[in-house]
């Protein structure tokens, strides 16, 4: 989605009115497409069960992954049986992917694409399915599985599927000139489409307080908004899973590795726990890393020397094949979504299940 490349590129006003004339045939699609969605000439399907879409209308960054989960776990611990639908952006395999305790070990992460990785990791016993199609993806799980509720990964722009509850992340984090349309910003689609929202909650509210642009922005458009946070964990994952507790690195300095679509919010996070990292090595979100990556990265070990190499728990699944040099110091900072009691109630009462 996002990369490194972009989010500095976008930094940059000279550079990005460059793309203003591509934005404006941009949201030509956009406006037109969901014309023809309103009007009814584009078909939406319904599953015979609830649906949940968790989505943004940005690209990257807003912590969809860990609401994912978060939201899966709530539901599961209220007694209903949850399925997970995911796209899998990225990956090598296409069609419908059934992703079980049973192949998640015997493919590539590549074969599935990180996030659904990551999600099947975190969700046991709960079922987890990839395909781009999303009528017929969840049409399988429900054959299958017999959920009775589903979430939608990365959902609010797959119109072709109807959903019980459109629930929106906006990245508390993010500047105001990321919001414009691509390529010229970052917005999929325009502010007011936000409207076809059910819930709209503002992410990572504890890293840092949203700008006014993005709470007047909300205001103009008669937007309720629910705060979150994206709480850091005191304990580091090794490679294999292991735990070690942050104060065994006290006094320790790190070397930062992410390709994520917000670096930013991961610096800021290190810091919060106080974790001394000398340099920070972006990529592209969703990278691949291949050998000439693991090179780049030992060159820096050897420069800066770190005691450890701190990263996310998405990368660590991609960095599971980097040499020895890198694995032996690496360790991911697992990040869980929270959100208020208020919250959770509205959500029940608008899915009509409290």
């Amino acid at each position: 989605m996002i990369n490194a490349f972009l989010y500095n590129f976008l930094h940059n006003s000279h550079f990005r009115v460059l793309f203003f004339p591509l934005a404006l045939f941009y949201w030509g699609i956009i406006y037109w497409r969901n014309i023809f969605y309103n009007l009814g000439l584009f078909v939406s399907y319904n599953l015979p069960c609830k649906v949940i879409s968790i989505g943004n209308i940005t690209v990257g960054g807003t912590g969809k992954t860990p609401a994912v989960i978060f939201f899966a776990k709530f539901f599961k611990q209220r007694g209903f049986k949850v399925g997970i639908l995911s796209r899998g952006y990225g990956r090598s395999s296409k069609g419908t992917i059934d992703l079980n305790s049973k192949n998640i070990n015997k493919k590539d992460w590549k074969y599935f694409g990180e996030e659904p990785v990551l999600i099947a990791k975190k969700l046991i016993n709960i079922p987890v399915v990839i395909d781009n199609n999303r009528y017929r993806g969840g049409q399988y799980l429900f054959d299958k599985y017999k959920p009775q509720l589903i979430i939608l990964d990365d959902g609010f722009q797959h119109r072709s599927l109807n959903r019980n509850l459109d629930i929106n992340l906006i990245n508390a984090n993010q500047p105001k000139h990321i919001y414009k349309l691509l390529p010229y910003g970052l917005l999929r689609e325009p502010w007011q489409h936000l409207k076809r929202s059910d819930v709209v909650i503002i992410t990572k509210m504890n890293i840092k307080t949203p700008s006014n642009f993005i709470i007047n922005k909300l205001k103009s458009l008669n937007i309720n908004h629910y705060n979150s946070k994206y709480e850091p964990s005191n304990n580091l994952l090794d490679i294999n899973g292991g735990e070690i507790n942050l104060t065994k690195m006290k006094n320790k300095r790190a070397l930062a590795i992410s390709g994520i679509g917000d670096p930013l919010s991961f610096e800021l996070t290190l810091k919060m726990q106080n974790i001394d990292f000398i340099d920070h090595i972006t990529f592209n979100d969703h990278h691949e890393y291949k050998d000439d990556d693991f090179y780049f990265i030992e060159k820096k070990i050897l420069n800066h020397k770190p005691d450890f190499l701190i990263t996310t728990e998405k990368d660590l699944i991609k960095l599971k094949y980097a040499n020895k040099n890198i694995i032996n110091k690496l360790f991911a900072l697992p990040m869980q979504f929270s959100i208020s009691k208020l919250c959770l109630d509205i959500i029940l009462q608008k899915l009509d299940l409290n």
